[in-house]
């Protein structure tokens, strides 16, 4: 079933992956960068309002936890060996003080990351976003 996005001012699209991927981080449509690209803290929007791009045919599965705690891991790990290295904390202390910010930061990373990755199954043209990718609307070749 083909996609009825609207045709854009090519100068509106992005034009590279880096305009892409910032789009979708921001949590704006990564096609136009006019409006909200989630409807909740996780869920896309069905269709773009401004350009009618179809955000539902997305498959972003596992890849944005995936990023969120490879991202985490690799932020918290100097956080837990300093905090390890501490006398004056009591050890229950400390795991509280991990969990917490391990948490946020977690819940921090996750719609940026699914956002990008959204971002880029577009503009790669992957899982049914093939004839509309970033590249062939921007007559890139």
């Amino acid at each position: 079933m083909p996609d009825a996005a609207l045709p854009l001012d090519p100068a509106i699209l992005p034009h590279s992956a880096g305009s892409a991927l910032r789009r979708g981080i921001t949590g704006k449509c990564p096609r136009c960068g006019g409006t909200h690209l989630f409807a909740k803290l996780l869920k896309p929007v069905e269709r773009c309002r401004m350009c009618g791009q179809n955000w539902s045919i997305h498959s972003a599965d596992d890849f944005p936890p995936y990023i969120a705690i490879l991202l985490t891991g690799h932020l918290m790990a100097p956080v837990i060996i300093l905090l390890g290295q501490s006398e004056a904390l009591p050890q229950w202390a400390i795991m509280a003080i991990v969990l917490v910010l391990a948490a946020s930061l977690i819940a921090a990373i996750l719609q940026p990351a699914k956002g990008a990755v959204i971002a880029l199954q577009w503009w790669l043209g992957l899982q049914g976003f093939a004839g509309h990718s970033g590249k062939a609307e921007a007559g890139v070749a």
